[in-house]
């Protein structure tokens, strides 16, 4: 489908950019966002007359409505809808100041839904659409000192399962994207990092560590990342999750099979708990 319209948030770097640049070079129309525009201006370049600059924060309802209206000015249609604006957290969870907890849902999680709700009704009037949700293996697998940021991705896969079935029947499509470490600048000046408090150095120093230094050294790739979301976007038999990375794939699978164990291990006890000779057993099993 050459010649979709994509509106991609979060475009001055990362993922964004390259999804912009991915594109344009297969023919797409893009309208790349940002907080500050002015860092765009270089994409016009990579498509004349096939590229859109516009100004959205995810936390501005604002903003958002008015990108949406210029993509739809521009190009008369949206094809595929990128929620890929947000930053990193580091911290433990007590060191967690909770509004900083609040800020970070805002951007990551209240900011991609409300997106994705500002686009819906042109998806389902139009009867197609992709919705392109980036999460990280952070959604599914969580670890010490990324509490906040798992969180935050975690969530927006939850509501991403359900809005995937939701909207099936209009033709709309949702991809959850779960990249590993990839160059984008995370673990740079952007990510934010809580108050420490000397205690947990035990569990989360390690994790703070390699914040400080990650940033230029991870071995995603991001424009492979990009070519891999366009594939999948492509794919006449859509999966929901699409994981990236050889550290995303272990880490997912591994966690999967811990899932699994458990899961075994405790199912006799799990399946003990429902009433028994009940209505609400009979109905429960007739399920």
């Amino acid at each position: 489908m050459a010649g979709r319209v994509w509106l991609i948030t979060g475009c001055s770097a990362g993922f964004g950019r390259a999804l912009a640049l991915a594109a344009l070079a297969a023919g797409d129309r893009v309208v790349a966002t940002a907080r500050r525009p002015e860092r765009l201006a270089d994409l016009a370049g990579a498509g004349p007359g096939r590229v859109r600059t516009a100004r959205l924060d995810v936390t501005d309802a604002a903003t958002i409505d008015e990108a949406v209206t210029s993509a739809l000015s521009a190009f008369g249609r949206i094809d595929v809808v990128v929620n890929n604006a947000g930053h990193g957290s580091v911290g433990a969870v007590e060191e967690l100041a909770m509004a900083e907890l609040r800020a970070l849902m805002e951007v990551m999680f209240f900011g991609a839904v409300a997106v994705t709700k500002a686009v819906l009704p042109h998806l389902r009037g139009q009867g197609g659409g992709t919705i392109v949700q980036m999460s990280s293996m952070g959604g599914q697998v969580s670890m010490p000192g990324f509490g906040a940021y798992c969180a935050a991705k975690s969530a927006l896969e939850g509501v991403s399962e359900a809005l995937a079935a939701e909207v099936a029947p209009f033709g709309v499509r949702v991809l959850i994207v779960e990249p590993g470490a990839f160059r984008t600048e995370f673990g740079g000046p952007r990510m934010h990092r809580s108050q420490a408090i000397d205690e947990y150095r035990v569990s989360t120093a390690r994790t703070r560590a390699a914040v400080d230094t990650m940033d230029g050294t991870q071995p995603g790739d991001p424009a492979k990342a990009a070519q891999a979301i366009l594939r999948a976007v492509d794919d006449p038999d859509p999966t929901l999750r699409l994981a990236l990375g050889n550290d995303a794939v272990d880490n997912i699978r591994a966690h999967h099979e811990q899932l699994r164990i458990d899961l075994e291990r405790w199912e006799k006890v799990s399946r003990s708990t429902d009433l028994v000779g009940s209505a609400v057993a009979g109905r429960s099993r007739s399920r």
